[in-house]
C-alpha cells in the first residue's frame, strides 16, 4: 500500500510540470546553398512579432524591412467549407508568407562629427493597427522611423481611347446623352477640334489623343510610407526603442539616456533618464536595453553593463534620475577578475506578459527576476559556462562583446537564446521544470534533449528559490566538432499566442513550432 500511495503521489506530482516541448521545422526564408557568399547587407539584424502574431517583420543591415503574414487559413470571413475546417485550420502551426518589403533607412554621414551612420535597423516594434493598416517603429543607430503599411487596390491602364459605347475608368461614358456640353459634337461623338480657349488641335479631332483609360483591378498591393522621422535625439547609438501600452508614447534608450516620444510629434522628445556622469572620466556604466511594462504606461525597466536592471516609475519625477527597484547579482570578490564586468553586461531584457517576470541575457547566462523580489533571480540557466576557460581567446577576438537576444513564450513557462554554431537554447522555468533543450537553426533542428536536474545556485546561498541550471559543454557540439564562433545566433522572437519561434541564422529566417 505504501509503495503504491508512494507512487500515486509522484505522479501528480508531474502532471503539473509542463512536459519537454518537441521542436519541429516548419519554414525557412532565404536559405543559403552550399558555398553560397553571404552579402553582409542581407544579414538580418532584427526580428519582431507583432501582438496578435498574425504578423512577423525582419529587419537586416542594409536598411531593409521585411514583412510576412501568417497565411495557414486565419480568414474567418470564409465559405461553409471554411468554416467547417475552422478546428483543424486552429490546430496547425502557424505558417507565414511573404507579404511585402520596404526600404527603411539608407546610410547616412554626420559630417560635424565626421561620423558614418550605418542603415543597418537595429530593432523593430509593432505598433497598434488602425483602419486595416499596419503601425511599425523602425530605428537604426540615431534615427527612429514609424511607417505605415496599408493595402491598396492596383490601378492599371486597361486600354487606350475605348470604344463610344464602353464606360471610361477616369471619366463619364463617352458619347454619352446625358452630358450637359453644349459645344457641338463631331460625327463619331467626339467633341469638335476646338478648345474653350478658341484654340483648335493641330491635326484631326479630340478623338485622334490617345487617353488612357485606368481601371481598379481587385488585386491588392502593400504600401508602405513613412509618415513620421524622430531624429536629431540621440548623440550615442540607439540600442531600444518599446511602445507604451498607453498606445501613444514609446521610448528609446542609448548608451547614456532614455528618451520618451509622442508617436503623433516627431519634433520634441523628454530626456526621462540620464546617466552621463558631470565628467565622462567617471563614468562606471551604460545603458545597454529598455523595456516599457507590458501593462502600467508608468513603469519601465532598463539594464546596464554592470549586470543591473532598474525598474522606475515617471510618476515620481519628470527626471527618473532614482529608481524604484534595483535587480543584481551580487558576486563574491575572490571570484572576480577582468572578464568580470564584461561578461555581466546585460544585452537584452524583456518583461513576460504579465509583467511578472524579466528576463535578462548576459553573456554567460539568462536569469529570470521577479519584480516583487529584488534579492536575487529566481532562477539562472547557463548557456555559455563552457567557454569560461576561452574568454582570453574571445576577447581577442571580440565575440565576447557579442550581444544575444532572449524571448519568452506568451505563457511565461518558456524561455529562449541563442547561441555559437547557429544554436538556439529553451528551457522550461515553471517550479519543477528540468526542460533544457539545444537545437541548431537547419532544417532539422532537434541536436539534443538535455535534462538536468535542478541544483541550488552557489552564487547566492542565502536564496533556496533561486535555481542553476543547463549543462557545462567542453566546447564540442552534439557531432563532435568545435564551436563556429564565426555563426552566432543573435535574434529570436517568440509566438505571442503559440509554442513557435522565429531564428535569424545569417541572412535566413528560421520557423520552429511544438
Amino acid at each position: 500500500m505504501d509503495g503504491g500511495g508512494g507512487s500515486l503521489g509522484q505522479a501528480s506530482a508531474v502532471v503539473g510540470v509542463p512536459q519537454p516541448l518537441e521542436w519541429k521545422f516548419s519554414q525557412v526564408f532565404g536559405e543559403r546553398t552550399a558555398g553560397e557568399e553571404v552579402q553582409d547587407v542581407d544579414i538580418i539584424s532584427a526580428i519582431e512579432f507583432d501582438g496578435t502574431g498574425d504578423h512577423l517583420a525582419t529587419g537586416d543591415r542594409g536598411g531593409r524591412v521585411v514583412l510576412f503574414e501568417r497565411g495557414d487559413t486565419r480568414d474567418r470571413d470564409g465559405d461553409q467549407k471554411d468554416l467547417e475546417r475552422m478546428d483543424y485550420s486552429i490546430n496547425r502551426h502557424p505558417e507565414f508568407r511573404y507579404k511585402t518589403e520596404f526600404q527603411s533607412h539608407e546610410p547616412e554621414f554626420d559630417y560635424l562629427k565626421s561620423l558614418e551612420i550605418e542603415e543597418k535597423i537595429n530593432k523593430i516594434r509593432w505598433c497598434q493597427t488602425a483602419n486595416g493598416a499596419l503601425f511599425i517603429l523602425t530605428t537604426n543607430d540615431k534615427t527612429i522611423k514609424f511607417w505605415k503599411v496599408q493595402e491598396k487596390k492596383v490601378k492599371k491602364v486597361c486600354h487606350m481611347n475605348a470604344a463610344a459605347s464602353h464606360p471610361m475608368g477616369n471619366g463619364p461614358i463617352v458619347g454619352s446623352s446625358t452630358s450637359n456640353n453644349s459645344r457641338p459634337h463631331s460625327i463619331n461623338g467626339g467633341c469638335n477640334n476646338i478648345l474653350s480657349n478658341g484654340a483648335s488641335f493641330p491635326y484631326g479631332d479630340i478623338q485622334s489623343l490617345h487617353l488612357p483609360v485606368v481601371v481598379t483591378s481587385h488585386e491588392t498591393s502593400s504600401v508602405a510610407r513613412c509618415r513620421r522621422v524622430y531624429a536629431h535625439a540621440h548623440d550615442y547609438h540607439i540600442n531600444s526603442i518599446s511602445n507604451n501600452s498607453d498606445g501613444e508614447t514609446f521610448i528609446s534608450a542609448d548608451d547614456l539616456r532614455i528618451n520618451l516620444w509622442n508617436l503623433e510629434i516627431s519634433s520634441q522628445s523628454f530626456n526621462i533618464v540620464d546617466a552621463k556622469p558631470a565628467n565622462m572620466e567617471d563614468l562606471t556604466e551604460v545603458i545597454t536595453s529598455a523595456e516599457f511594462h507590458p501593462s502600467h504606461c508608468n513603469m519601465l525597466a532598463y539594464s546596464s553593463s554592470k549586470g543591473s536592471i532598474r525598474l522606475i516609475d515617471m510618476r515620481q519625477s519628470a527626471l527618473c534620475d532614482t529608481h524604484s527597484k534595483l535587480f543584481e547579482e551580487q558576486m563574491a570578490s575572490a571570484s572576480r577578475s577582468f572578464f568580470t564586468e564584461i561578461i555581466a553586461s546585460i544585452s537584452n531584457i524583456k518583461f513576460s506578459k504579465d509583467g511578472r517576470h524579466i528576463l535578462s541575457r548576459d553573456y554567460m547566462t539568462l536569469k529570470l527576476w521577479d519584480i516583487n523580489m529584488d534579492s536575487g533571480p529566481v532562477a539562472t540557466f547557463q548557456v555559455h559556462e563552457y567557454l569560461r576557460p576561452k574568454l582570453c581567446d574571445l576577447y581577442e577576438n571580440d565575440s565576447i562583446f557579442d550581444k544575444f537576444e532572449c524571448c519568452l513564450s506568451g505563457d511565461g513557462l518558456r524561455v529562449a537564446t541563442g547561441s555559437y554554431s547557429n544554436l538556439f537554447r529553451v528551457f522550461g522555468c515553471s517550479e519543477g521544470s528540468i526542460e533544457a533543450t539545444t537545437l541548431e537553426a537547419t532544417k532539422t533542428p532537434m541536436r539534443r534533449q538535455v535534462q538536468v536536474p535542478s541544483r541550488p545556485s552557489r552564487s547566492i546561498g542565502t536564496s533556496p528559490h533561486v535555481l542553476r541550471r543547463g549543462t557545462d559543454n567542453p566546447g564540442v557540439d552534439t557531432n563532435g566538432n568545435a564551436f563556429d564562433f564565426a555563426t552566432k545566433l543573435l535574434h529570436l522572437a517568440w509566438h505571442p499566442i503559440e509554442n513557435s519561434l522565429a531564428c535569424a541564422a545569417s541572412n535566413s529566417l528560421f520557423l520552429y513550432y511544438a
